[in-house]
């Protein structure tokens, strides 16, 4: 129970009697294997990055992830693969020869680029390279135009590459595990062994992607008596498309939901790419960011523009809870003990038109300031129903229902808009902190209701 194992750079390794805690990063550094590099640890500056053989089909996707948040249990059974892993011998990989080409300054930030260029060179289908591959990973001195003609520059995999050839063969299959060293790591494959988990440890964190949980490890030394790993079990990574609702698993990552709705959801489709990185994504779970409940969480303002509901589970049973009634209080939910977010359900049909807006510093990449989503439905050239959803403006992601209220039934013309925006700024009493004052997010919150009635006001001929 004290032992890991799991195949990194094609070779299996075993480890034992290090804390449950550590994460891919640091071990890889007392390993030896020094290529991936720590800035920042808390995955916005993609130097630590490994690719991480994921489920894809009969075979496996390459995927780019932040070894910083990545724990080493995490990697039981599974397989993982570092800069140094990717030359063959004294032979650089293609990757590495495109870098070369000017690309590569100071190289701290290199070994990232190298990575993630690597996931897009094996993504199947690829036609073309796709820059927001790269998202996450920042260079602080070369300038990002070697770099992307570094990646433009690249052609397809050679026939007998290990890689390529290795995408064909199924994934490792998650087998249960259990780990002791002081703290106590856990990761059942049902959720029948998951319920029987939690019966004997109440108390286990739940893990799913960890980009939250790791930055805790990380930067506030966050310890936990026991871990429990949701990744294996199959009934969180469901992914459904009814006739009255699309479910999404809760343990299913953005960036699978992302590939499987391939744009049906318009306002998931523009949420996206504005929700941290590619690296990110890859690991961050629906689930996840709304068990949180961070009141600057991007995923709750998209899902209660949408009317989502959220499926809860428990030994007992499951239940299923509007998300606007999901969060009670700042980072408090309705979970109660023994109970875990199951997935999450989006009714059919869609508002035909939504937007969503991200009000922060940078334009991605970044936390919220404020977010706001909207969803509309028009008829005759009335509002006859419209949700918006909001995040930043107090200490829950929540509804703007005095503003819907006055809106519903009105014409959607200039006239009403001014007037739901003396609302919408009536309606909440923001906070001031360092991200921005009460007045303006107050002020975002009347502007970001005009953009919204800008893009979307019905053209007349």
């Amino acid at each position: 129970m004290g032992e890991i194992s799991f195949r990194l750079n094609g070779q299996m390794v075993q480890v034992s009697g290090v804390d449950p805690h550590i994460t891919l990063l640091a071990w890889l550094r007392q390993a030896g294997l020094l290529g991936s590099k720590e800035g920042c640890a808390e995955g916005e500056c993609g130097a630590c990055t490994v690719l991480l053989a994921r489920p894809d089909g009969a075979g496996v996707r390459l995927e780019a992830v932040n070894s910083c948040l990545l724990l080493l249990m995490g990697l039981a059974d599974q397989e993982v693969w570092t800069v140094e892993g990717l030359a063959q011998g004294e032979k650089l990989h293609p990757v590495q020869e495109a870098m070369l080409q000017g690309g590569s300054q100071c190289g701290y930030c290199t070994p990232g680029f190298v990575i993630s260029m690597a996931a897009e060179y094996y993504r199947k289908g690829r036609e073309t390279f796709d820059l927001e591959a790269l998202s996450g990973n920042l260079c602080r001195c070369t300038g990002y135009r070697p770099i992307r003609d570094a990646a433009l520059s690249l052609g397809r995999p050679a026939p007998d590459d290990p890689l390529a050839r290795r995408l064909a063969d199924p994934a490792p299959p998650l087998k249960s595990f259990r780990y002791e060293a002081g703290a106590t790591y856990l990761r059942p494959t049902s959720l029948g062994e998951l319920f029987q988990m939690l019966e004997a440890y109440p108390q286990a964190r739940f893990l799913a992607g960890g980009t939250d949980l790791g930055v805790e490890v990380n930067q506030r030394f966050y310890r936990a008596e026991t871990l429990l790993d949701l990744n294996a079990v199959p009934e969180l990574k469901t992914l459904h498309w009814g006739s009255e609702a699309i479910e999404i698993g809760a343990g299913v990552t953005l960036s699978e939901a992302e590939r499987w709705l391939e744009g049906r959801v318009p306002l998931l489709a523009e949420w996206f790419p504005l929700f941290a990185s590619r690296l990110i994504r890859n690991r961050a779970t629906l689930g996840g960011n709304l068990g949180t409940a961070s009141p600057i969480g991007d995923s709750p303002p998209v899902l209660l523009a949408l009317g989502a509901e959220v499926v809860l589970v428990s030994a007992l049973g499951e239940r299923v809870v509007k998300l606007e009634h999901f969060f009670t209080g700042y980072r408090q939910t309705v979970l109660q003990p023994g109970e875990l977010i199951k997935g999450v359900r989006i009714p059919l049909p869609l508002a035909p038109q939504a937007r969503f807006y991200k009000v922060a510093k940078r334009p991605l990449d970044d936390i919220s300031t404020v977010a706001a989503a909207f969803a509309l439905r028009l008829e005759e050239g009335r509002v006859a129903q419209l949700r918006i959803g909001l995040g930043g403006v107090a200490a829950t992601p929540l509804r703007a229902y005095q503003t819907e209220a006055f809106l519903v039934g009105q014409p959607w013309g200039e006239p009403s808009i001014r007037k739901a925006a003396q609302v919408i700024k009536a309606e909440f009493k923001p906070i001031d902190d360092h991200r921005g004052s009460a007045a303006y997010r107050t002020a975002m919150l009347g502007n970001l209701l005009w953009k919204f009635y800008s893009e979307t006001q019905e053209v007349t001929v």
